[in-house]
């Protein structure tokens, strides 16, 4: 029996024709049937033209730049067989994924080693391979230079990563004083050590505090040039946002979700969701980063970038990987609550991760029945997963579904992507990890897949 609507949150994708074209053709019923439990899709043409994107905002803005892609955004080796093919770099954080940027076609000299306190083999093989390191601390450009250089051929790349002022607790990067003292150590060093500017990451999504540590280090790399260092570069990592969803829908559904409205009077903290709704997404929140002027300055970051010769450097993740993929799991069980049902599908919350930070991933997944359901209403279903554990919920929200799910149903949650598909899977329960399928030629007739060649 249906349930009424009546103030139920809701929070649909927005419109994306490359999954609707997938989901239309049947391939998703044959793919479950196939693999017998969950699996992600990706989605290669996305990543192009969010890439495409991005440097054309770069060219407007008459800013010469590079933009890396953030591969811990997901494990995929589609995306650095990408980067490989489009001219883009990648950024990594350990010997594992430096090896996998290799080993698919991306040049040593287009990898940047980001990451704290990292191994003297992971620095070893970055230097050999003529990779720029984001150098953390004092202690690991002293392994560099005495450890690491000595019988090597050719020099160092290196960027300095600033401490951001703003976020002094952070464990990463070096406060002013110890940026001082390591760039002295690289002038002493000479030719072995290439200074070619500096890094930092921001935590958050505002434009305007990263337009402003943007422009303090581009004000470094002139006090480097000053010591003779070479600085002339910056990178401002990622922290690009990106919109699941429209701003009404965002707005509305924060002004109306309760703990009523969720499986067991779960709450959440409102500040710990992802903003599903920005109003500059992507491309677009490059554009007002380089459109903003840093405090202090009259001009505009990309003026002062042009001004001074600074490249600008940039590791995106999410937002390189805006609807380029979604996760697919099978309904396999379905209990009567209190005026909502509680589904259980074939896999964990582990392949949706943002239940694992204290939060829920909000965009509405959608309902593939087996058979048509000619019944209409509002159907609210919370989702389960398929382990022992109380906590192991793939959305605590009573979705109000149009149609009443069944077993054997099919729930698509859309653009899981970017941080979501992967970033916390393991085979708990000796659960197999859902694999990843590539689907090329969505405008064709019938898409075309294959299965991700991910080395590990």
């Amino acid at each position: 029996m249906a349930v009424s609507p009546a103030r139920r949150p809701t929070l649909p994708a927005l419109p994306d024709a490359a999954t609707d074209a997938v989901l239309a053709s049947g391939l998703i019923e044959e793919l479950s049937y196939a693999f017998g439990g969950p699996f992600h899709f990706l989605l290669p043409d996305a990543f192009d033209a969010n890439l495409e994107a991005m440097r054309a905002a770069l060219e407007s803005a008459g800013v010469e730049a590079f933009v890396y892609f953030a591969k811990k955004a997901n494990k995929a080796a589609v995306w650095i067989e990408r980067c490989a093919a489009g001219g883009a770099g990648v950024d990594v954080a350990s010997v594992g994924e430096l090896r996998e940027a290799l080993g698919h076609g991306v040049r040593g000299e287009n990898i940047v080693v980001t990451g704290p306190a990292k191994s003297e083999d992971l620095l070893r093989l970055a230097v050999r391979h003529g990779s720029l390191v984001a150098v953390d601390a004092l202690d690991e450009l002293d392994t560099i230079i005495s450890a690491v250089l000595p019988g090597m051929v050719g020099p160092a790349r290196l960027l300095l990563r600033c401490l951001p002022p703003a976020q002094p607790s952070s464990r990463f990067g070096m406060n002013d004083a110890e940026l001082a003292i390591a760039m002295d150590r690289c002038v002493r060093a000479g030719d072995s050590v290439r200074m070619e500017g500096f890094s930092f990451h921001l935590s958050g999504y505002a434009v305007q505090p990263r337009a402003d540590l943007a422009g303090h280090l581009v004000e470094l790399c002139l006090k480097a040039r000053a010591l003779g260092l070479e600085a002339d570069r910056i990178s401002i990592g990622g922290g690009l946002a990106i919109s699941y969803t429209d701003a009404d829908s965002w707005h509305t559904f924060l002004s109306e979700h309760s703990s009523g409205h969720y499986h067991a009077g779960k709450s959440f903290n409102t500040g710990d969701f992802y903003p599903y709704h920005s109003p500059a997404a992507g491309a677009g929140a490059l554009r007002s980063l380089l459109a903003a002027r840093p405090e202090g300055h009259g001009r505009s970051l990309a003026e002062l970038l042009r001004q001074a010769g600074v490249v600008l450097l940039m590791e995106p993740g999410r937002s390189l990987l805006d609807r380029a993929g979604a996760t697919v799991f099978r309904i396999q069980g379905v209990k009567d609550r209190d005026g909502y049902r509680l589904l259980t599908v074939d896999g964990t919350s582990l392949s949706l991760s943002e239940q694992w930070f204290n939060s829920e991933y909000l965009p509405d997944p959608y309902l593939l029945s087996r058979s048509p359901d000619a019944s209409t209403g509002t159907y609210p279903a919370a989702v389960g997963a398929a382990t022992c554990l109380e906590s192991d919920m793939l959305t605590w929200r009573k979705i109000p579904f149009p149609r009443q799910p069944r077993v054997g149903d099919l729930l698509v949650y859309p653009n899981t992507a970017g941080y979501q598909m992967d970033s916390n899977e393991s085979p708990f329960h000796d659960l197999a990890l859902p694999p990843k399928v590539v689907v090329d030629h969505t405008e064709r007739p019938r898409p075309r897949w294959r299965l991700d060649r991910h080395f590990t």
